[in-house]
C-alpha cells in the first residue's frame, strides 16, 4: 500500500509577540473515549495555549510530545492535521500522542517550548506518568523539539526533529537577507527600497516588486544569469534537483534561478513574522565579507563558471556587495532571538534529525550547521542525522516518520546508536510500513552563520 505524503507546513506569516510564560495550569481536562476505546484528553493553559492527547486503550506507557510548525493567521488548534496520519499510526502501536498549540500563532518561540512542557505535565497529571517520552516536531516545531532536547528539566528521553529550522531564527533571517541584499545591489542598484524592519506584508510589497522585476530581467542575459547564480548560492538554493546534472553549471543555474524567482520574494514578504515576535529585526549585513561566504559555499564552482562565461568580474561584484552591506541588527531583538530561537547544541538526550534534500523553506544545509553546533558543544555522540530524497518542506511519508521513531526507540533501549540510524537500517525499517526514500547524503556548508560584534 502506498503511504500518502504529508502536506507541507505553511510558510512564515505575520504574528504578534508571544505572551509571557505562565505557570503550568490547566483550565479543564476533558476525557472523551471514542468508539475504539481510546481516550482523548483536552485542556487549556493560562496563556491561551490548548492541548490535546490521544491515548490508545492499550497504551504501552510511551508518549510522543509533538511540536507543530509555523502557523499564520488566527487558527490555532492543539492538534496538527499534517501529523495526524503519523499520530494515528503511533496510536495503533500503543503510543500516546500529546500536542499543544502555542500562546500565539506566528513565530511563537517565546512560549512554544514551555507550552509543550506544560501540556506534557497536564497530560501526565490526568493519565499517569509516561514510562518514556519522545519529543517529535516539524519545521519550526522541529526547532522547538531540539530546544527541548537541550533542557535538563524537560522530562523527555529522546527527540526526533523533522525538517527543523535547526540553523535557528537568526540564521534564518540572515541567509534570506544576504540573498536579497546581493540581488538588489547587483540587479537593481538604483532602487531605493528597504530590506528590513517590515512589520506587515504590505510594508514589504515595494521591495518584493523590485526584487521580482530585477530577477525576471536578469534572466534574459548571461551576465544577469551569472549574478542570479551568486544570489542562489547565498540563498542556499538546492543543488540536488530532479533531472538536473549538478556538474553542468548552465543547467544547474537555470534550475536554481527558477527557485530564486519564486522563493526570494516570498520569504522577504514574510519576514514581518519574526520582526513582530522579536520586537525588531535581528538580521544584519554590516561587516559581512561576501567573498568569504562564497569561498565557503559548495556552489562556488557553479558561480565562478557562469561569471567566467559571461565575462564578468566576480571579485568586483563581491566587493560591491560587501561595500554596500550596512544593515545593523536591532540588538534587543537579536538578544531575544538568541535567547528563544537559537539552539546551543548542548543536547541532554539522544536526537535524530531527518530532512529532505530539496527543502524550499529550510535549506538542507541547516543540518550541517546544526551538526557543527552540537559538535562544538561536545554532544556529537548524541546526534544522528538522516536524509530523504524528496522535494518539498516536511514532505515525509508516515513510513519514514515511523522508521525514525523506531530508530530512536532502539537507541534508548540499547544505550547506543550502532547502525540503527544508518540509511540502510532506516530504509529497511520504513519499507515495512510503506513508501520510503532514505538516502546517503552529506549537506554542504551553511555559509550564512555569523556573530554580531560583542556577541558571544
Amino acid at each position: 500500500m502506498r503511504i500518502p505524503t504529508l502536506s507541507t507546513i505553511a510558510v512564515l506569516g505575520s504574528a504578534a509577540l508571544g505572551a509571557a510564560l505562565l505557570p503550568a495550569q490547566v483550565a479543564a481536562a476533558v476525557p472523551a473515549p471514542d468508539a475504539a476505546g481510546s481516550t482523548q484528553l483536552t485542556g487549556e493553559l493560562p496563556d491561551g495555549a490548548t492541548w490535546q492527547a490521544e491515548i490508545p486503550a492499550d497504551w504501552n506507557g510511551t508518549a510522543v510530545l509533538f511540536s507543530h510548525g509555523f502557523r499564520g493567521g488566527e487558527d490555532n488548534p492543539a492538534w496538527d492535521q499534517s501529523f495526524a496520519p503519523t499520530a494515528e499510526a503511533l496510536n495503533e502501536r500503543g503510543v500516546a500522542v500529546v500536542a499543544s498549540s502555542y500562546a500565539t500563532t506566528g513565530w511563537a518561540l517565546g512560549t512554544a517550548a514551555q507550552d509543550q512542557l506544560d501540556a506534557l505535565a497536564e497530560f501526565e497529571a490526568e493519565a499517569g506518568d509516561a514510562s518514556r517520552v519522545i519529543a517529535m516536531g516539524r519545521s519550526m516545531g522541529g526547532l522547538v523539539t531540539s530546544l527541548l532536547a537541550e533542557r535538563p528539566d524537560a522530562g523527555i528521553d529522546g527527540a526526533v526533529s523533522t525538517c527543523g529550522l535547526l540553523g535557528g531564527g537568526v540564521s534564518l533571517n540572515n541567509y534570506q537577507l544576504d540573498a536579497a541584499h546581493a540581488a538588489l545591489t547587483l540587479l537593481a542598484p538604483d532602487a531605493d527600497v528597504p530590506l528590513v524592519g517590515f512589520t506587515d506584508q504590505a510594508q514589504s510589497q515595494g521591495t518584493v516588486e523590485v526584487l521580482s522585476a530585477a530577477l525576471d530581467q536578469a534572466l534574459t542575459t548571461p551576465q544577469g544569469r551569472a549574478r542570479v547564480s551568486l544570489v542562489a548560492a547565498l540563498l542556499n538554493a538546492p543543488t540536488e534537483l530532479p533531472g538536473v546534472d549538478r556538474r553542468d553549471p548552465e543547467a544547474l543555474a537555470a534550475a536554481q534561478a527558477a527557485y530564486v524567482q519564486t522563493t526570494l520574494p516570498e520569504v522577504i514578504s514574510r519576514r514581518s513574522a519574526i520582526v513582530n515576535a522579536a520586537g525588531g529585526d535581528s538580521g544584519w549585513t554590516a561587516g559581512v565579507d561576501y567573498a568569504a561566504l562564497l569561498r565557503d559555499s559548495s556552489q562556488r564552482h557553479t558561480v565562478r563558471a557562469l561569471y567566467r562565461d559571461a565575462r564578468l568580474d566576480l571579485r568586483k561584484d563581491l566587493a560591491a556587495v560587501t561595500s554596500a552591506a550596512d544593515v545593523e541588527p536591532d540588538e534587543d531583538a537579536l538578544d531575544w532571538m538568541l535567547e528563544t530561537s537559537v539552539p546551543t547544541g548542548k543536547l541532554q538526550v539522544p536526537e535524530l534529525t531527518t530532512h529532505t534534500l530539496i527543502d524550499t523553506l529550510a535549506p538542507v544545509e541547516y543540518q550541517e550547521e546544526y551538526a557543527e553546533t552540537v559538535r562544538r558543544a561536545g554532544k556529537g555522540g548524541l546526534l544522528r542525522q538522516a536524509f530523504v530524497d524528496r522535494e518539498g518542506h516536511c514532505e515525509f511519508t508516515v513510513a519514514e516518520n515511523l522508521a525514525a521513531f523506531d530508530a530512536l526507540e532502539e537507541r534508548l533501549d540499547t544505550g547506543r546508536w550502532g547502525r540503527v540510524a544508518s540509511t540502510g537500517r532506516l530504509q529497511e525499517s520504513a519499507e515495512q510500513w510503506g513508501e520510503s526514500d532514505y538516502v546517503d547524503f552529506r549537506p554542504g556548508e551553511f555559509v550564512n552563520d555569523r556573530q554580531w560584534k560583542g556577541q558571544h
